[in-house]
């Protein structure tokens, strides 16, 4: 599948890459790597170079590129390893043990990193997918009522697009992002919120509405479980659109015939922001499935009259106040259940 923000192939279709999850991070009989003290400095200024395999433990990736970030006096030599940044590897899926990466499987998230290091790290480190300068916030919309303009970390090489796999009752789903305009969601052995909405869809549903939907999970958990109509919605134009692009990857578990992209990636970037909800994407076949772009508060615009189960997975959820006002707007408009996970 063609990449919405590189032009490569770097994106793959569900199957797959749930194909590759058993042996992606596997080492092979002669790989080798040192378990380093992340919160002291690099012993030695030495890296172990990849195996035969082109793979290479993890912590031998971060002492590669802590010695280019001191060849290029970003770094002293005094600071621990971790402060090079977060690793987001790809794909990610809950694991238990440390990965052995192979090449163009790591998402470096740093804020020391320059453009000029970057770009030499995407050059000399082969395990390197994409480097995002990252900062003390959440990437995406702060508020809708305030005038706030929504921020983005910087992509300063190669491609942030990246996937995550979440396991739900009904099977895994794939889901791909850009990390530089999506906030950062670890796959763990356990997701409360899919186990949330998994419960509550025991009850008899027709209608499931992921009114702050992110990247698509809870709703695409819903549409794995076959709930025939489900709407998911985001203010957030990068969030919409990568949802929209998970109906495409995840395709093949859902009872749908064709997936129709209203609105392509550049035309949604020109307006990031949404307030009266915009149709991004849907679905033809037994199974409904819209994306929207907008406020939530404005969704019902587009949502039918029959009782509808509505998430509502606030980012900002633990300001009470907010919580409150945005449920109330919600009822006073949409019947049926309405639950924050």
């Amino acid at each position: 599948m063609k990449c919405p923000v590189c032009g490569s192939d770097c994106v793959e279709s569900a199957h797959e890459l749930l194909e590759t999850l058993g042996t992606v991070f596997a080492p092979c009989p002669d790989c080798h790597g040192r378990v380093l003290d992340k919160r002291a400095p690099l012993p030695n200024r030495f890296y172990e170079t990849p195996c035969h395999c082109n793979k290479r433990f993890i912590d031998e990736v971060f002492a590669h590129i802590y010695v280019i970030l001191e060849e290029e006096g970003i770094l002293s030599g005094d600071e621990p390893l971790s402060r090079v940044g977060m690793p987001l590897i790809h794909p990610g899926f809950f694991m238990r043990q440390a990965p052995y990466l192979p090449p163009a499987s790591l998402v470096l998230v740093s804020r020391i990193i320059t453009q000029e290091a970057a770009v030499r790290i995407k050059k000399e480190v082969p395990e390197i997918r994409g480097i995002v300068r990252g900062g003390d916030f959440t990437p995406g919309i702060a508020s809708l009522d305030n005038g706030t303009e929504p921020r983005s970390y910087e992509l300063l090489a190669g491609c942030d697009v990246r996937a995550d796999v979440f396991a739900t009752a009904s099977g895994p789903l794939v889901l791909y992002k850009e990390q530089s305009r999506i906030h950062i969601e670890f796959p763990r052995d356990f997701n409360p919120k899919i186990d949330s909405v998994e419960k509550r869809l025991l009850l008899s549903v027709r209608w499931f509405v992921d009114a702050a939907c992110g990247t698509g999970t809870l709703g695409l958990a819903a549409a794995r479980a076959g709930i025939r109509n489900v709407v998911l919605n985001d203010a957030w134009g990068p969030a919409a659109f990568w949802t929209a692009f998970n109906i495409l990857v995840n395709q093949e578990f859902f009872s749908v015939d064709e997936v129709v992209m209203h609105r392509e990636y550049d035309e949604i970037m020109r307006n990031p922001v949404g307030r009266e909800p915009v149709l991004i994407a849907g679905t033809r076949g037994a199974q409904s499935i819209s994306v929207y772009q907008g406020d939530l508060r404005e969704l019902y615009r587009v949502l039918p009259t029959e009782p509808v189960l509505a998430v509502l997975d606030l980012f900002d959820k633990e300001d009470t106040a907010r919580s409150a006002e945005v449920m109330q707007a919600w009822k006073s408009h949409v019947t049926g259940e309405v639950f924050i996970p």
